[in-house]
């Protein structure tokens, strides 16, 4: 089964979170020891919005189900460069009429 690719276009200007996962030992002396957390250590995180009508909006949140928060799909943030994310929970909204919006947070992965 290949990876499936995220297309749909957020609302507005995301805006993402990178933090690096670091490992400290402070020692007696008040000395810091700092190294990385594994291989991959910079993480990405983006809460999106995405507003649309009932049909466009019920095609993502198809998207995420097939993937059930395990699975991992390629999807490519407002920086260009494509990588693996998850989607583990999201917030579908109606905002009246036939408009709704769907939140979620893609969070960078490292395996499909």
């Amino acid at each position: 089964m290949s990876t499936p690719t995220f297309t749909w276009q957020a609302t507005g200007n995301p805006t993402g979170t990178v933090s690096f996962r670091v490992r400290t030992a402070q020692f007696g002396d008040g000395y810091k020891q700092t190294v990385a957390d594994g291989i991959n250590n910079k993480v990405q995180s983006w809460p999106l919005t995405f507003t649309g009508t009932k049909a466009e909006m019920q095609a993502i949140v198809n998207f995420f189900d097939e993937r059930a928060g395990w699975q991992s799909f390629y999807w490519t943030p407002p920086l260009g460069v494509q990588g693996l994310y998850k989607v583990t929970t999201y917030s579908p909204t109606p905002k009246g009429g036939p408009i709704y919006t769907v939140t979620a947070t893609f969070e960078q992965a490292f395996a499909p």
